[in-house]
């Protein structure tokens, strides 16, 4: 009875009227009009019919005869469907986690970041106020010599030489800021792309 079906099967492939429906290019526009222009739309629906039928009875005993293959195949997918499942809320709490881990570098590195700003400028800030404070007591000093007349002409001579240094010095400490306030910028621009790409 199974080579029975089969051949039915078969015959029922190779049949033209059936054959068009396997076509890659297979229209149903197409196929409509053609049954429709050879006015053999009754037998047409008839042997449709009859190939429905034939196909859900084939269906049918490939149901059964594999009744066990399916069920297996169903029990996998549902297995894998649980391991799936299982690696989805791995991940997620993984994800979590780097979420947490980020929080807790992100903010202590952002605190950080402004205490060594502050500090910095500190730093900049007590620098620039000695040199000047140099500078002022320079030009206090230089001011007296120059009162003291031809008597005190080499120690002014003296003040101003140390005065254009101390200057030098003062412009120099401010190049050297701007440059590490640059530096700075790029170290940090530098460590916030790496935390984003984590």
């Amino acid at each position: 009875m199974e080579d029975g079906k089969e051949v039915s099967t078969n015959s029922l492939l190779k049949d033209e009227c059936y054959s068009n429906f396997l076509d890659e290019d297979f229209d149903v526009k197409t196929y409509t009009a053609q049954a429709i222009h050879h006015a053999v739309i009754a037998e047409q629906l008839a042997k449709l019919a009859q190939g429905i039928s034939q196909l859900d009875k084939e269906l049918h005993s490939q149901v059964v005869a594999r009744h066990e293959d399916l069920l297996a195949q169903a029990t996998g997918i549902e297995s894998l469907e649980g391991v799936l499942q299982m690696m989805q809320t791995r991940i997620s709490a993984l994800q979590a986690a780097v979420e947490r881990m980020r929080t807790k570098i992100v903010d202590p590195y952002n605190k950080i970041v402004g205490r060594i700003t502050q500090l910095a400028r500190l730093q900049v800030a007590c620098d620039l106020l000695r040199r000047i404070i140099r500078i002022l007591y320079l030009s206090k000093r230089l001011q007296g010599q120059l009162q003291g007349g031809s008597r005190e002409i080499t120690k002014a001579a003296q003040s101003i030489n140390e005065l254009g240094k101390a200057f030098s010095l003062l412009v120099f400490t401010l190049h050297l800021c701007q440059a590490a306030v640059c530096d700075f910028q790029i170290y940090r621009k530098s460590f916030r792309f790496l935390m984003c790409s984590m």
